[in-house]
């Protein structure tokens, strides 16, 4: 070993003594590090779950997808209001016609949302008043992403024919049934009617405050038949064979759609042409402002943590006047006293930051599983934690280093 690196080394175990003989100081400094990389971490962990779960529920939607339906819609995200207008509602001939004429490589289905304060019974069982009832058609399980874990879907005749049917989701099946019944070819009452259960879909979970497995489907004659009310609004989902397409076959969906409601060129649409990812984009492009108050949040916690650990180097090179005084008097250079307090600020520093990236990891992902994410390991922030740290310990320790390395050794040695 050189003589150099032999030197490197005792410097770093006088700091480390040094760390020790003023434990209580050196946990209080690290426990403040750590928080303010504990908030930095935890809070981006969280959203960057938030925002795997936004992106993974949108794909599991159906990423190659784009809905038509009324401009009477109001979208109010944020600061921004996407189009709301109040215009004609979607009728169902004409949402059949588009379905019918649009000769596109697409698959289209029409649906409308019935009500979502239904109550569903078997027997002497039934729900609470919060059952989600939907009128869809033979096409709708595809263009809407689910998935049956048992049954059948609804065939083109049924839906023509208005048949007393019904699928329902897994969380029906589980307060109605139990684990012990199959609900297939069961009947169930919904709004009055009764109903034949011909479908289970697989469990979705709920998503921006929609739970897919508390709903009932019916063939949207049905709905048009017996859950009519003034002015309802048909959407229409549309989804392209090929994903490339998705662009070209909006702008077809679209130039048809004006036809059908006999627009002249000249006319504005009256109707909303949303792909799938769009309301996920407006979400994410949202969160984005979070981020930036977390980092903020973090930054200032960080701030007063590096003038916490500024002021405890400031008191270590008073307390330890005399011992800096007599390592010059018999040869300790100024980079090498420089060098020890800059060690002992960086390993507070790095103390602070392991410490904090770890709780900021447990933070962010019980964010996570609460909201049924994996876990997340974000090395960016890791990486960026530790680097943080380090910037944050040499920004603390240099004044105080430089401070002690120009100390006279006379002056120093009389020091009381």
């Amino acid at each position: 070993m050189s003589a150099g690196q032999g030197l490197l080394k005792e410097n770093f175990k006088i700091s480390l003594d040094s760390i020790r003989s003023n434990l209580l100081r050196s946990i209080l400094t690290i426990l403040i590090i750590a928080i303010g990389i504990m908030a930095l971490v935890g809070i981006l962990t969280a959203i960057d779950a938030i925002k795997n779960s936004i992106s993974s529920e949108f794909m599991r939607m159906g990423a190659n997808t784009f809905t038509i339906e009324s401009r009477g819609m109001r979208v109010h995200i944020g600061g921004n209001r996407y189009r709301a207008k109040n215009h004609a509602n979607i009728r169902f001939r004409d949402a059949q016609r588009f379905k019918k004429e649009f000769d596109f490589p697409a698959i289209s289905s029409v649906s409308i949302f019935a009500t979502s304060v239904a109550t569903v019974k078997y027997e002497s069982e039934k729900t609470d008043p919060n059952v989600n009832v939907r009128g869809i058609d033979e096409n709708f399980l595809q263009t809407g992403g689910y998935e049956l874990k048992n049954g059948r879907n609804f065939t083109e005749t049924e839906i023509q024919n208005s048949r007393n049917l019904v699928i329902i989701g897994s969380e029906i099946s589980s307060k109605l049934f139990g684990k012990n019944i199959d609900p297939l070819n069961k009947i169930i009452s919904i709004g009055g009617k009764r109903y034949k259960i011909i479908g289970l879909v697989k469990s979705k979970g709920s998503s921006m405050g929609f739970n897919e497995d508390r709903s009932c489907m019916l063939p949207v004659t049905n709905v048009r038949q017996y859950f009519s009310r003034p002015n309802m609004s048909f959407k229409i989902n549309v989804m392209p064979l090929n994903a490339q397409l998705l662009d070209i076959a909006t702008g077809e969906a679209e130039g048809l759609f004006r036809i059908i409601r006999r627009l002249d060129v000249s006319d504005e649409t009256d109707f909303n042409i949303s792909k799938s990812d769009n309301l996920a984009q407006m979400l994410l492009e949202n969160i984005k402002f979070v981020t930036v108050a977390a980092t903020i949040i973090g930054v200032i916690t960080l701030f007063g943590a590096a003038i916490g650990l500024m002021n405890i180097m400031l008191v270590s090179v008073s307390e330890r006047t005399r011992e800096i005084g007599t390592r010059k008097a018999i040869g300790a250079k100024s980079s090498i006293i420089k060098q020890q307090f800059l060690f002992e600020a960086i390993v507070i520093g790095q103390l602070g930051g392991v410490l904090g990236i770890i709780l900021g990891i447990i933070m962010g992902n019980l964010v996570s599983l609460s909201i049924g994410s994996p876990f997340i390991v974000p090395w960016v922030w890791i990486i960026g934690g530790v680097l943080l740290c380090l910037f944050v310990s040499l920004a603390s320790g240099l004044l105080p280093a430089v401070k002690a390395s120009k100390l006279d050794p006379i002056t120093a040695l009389r020091y009381e």
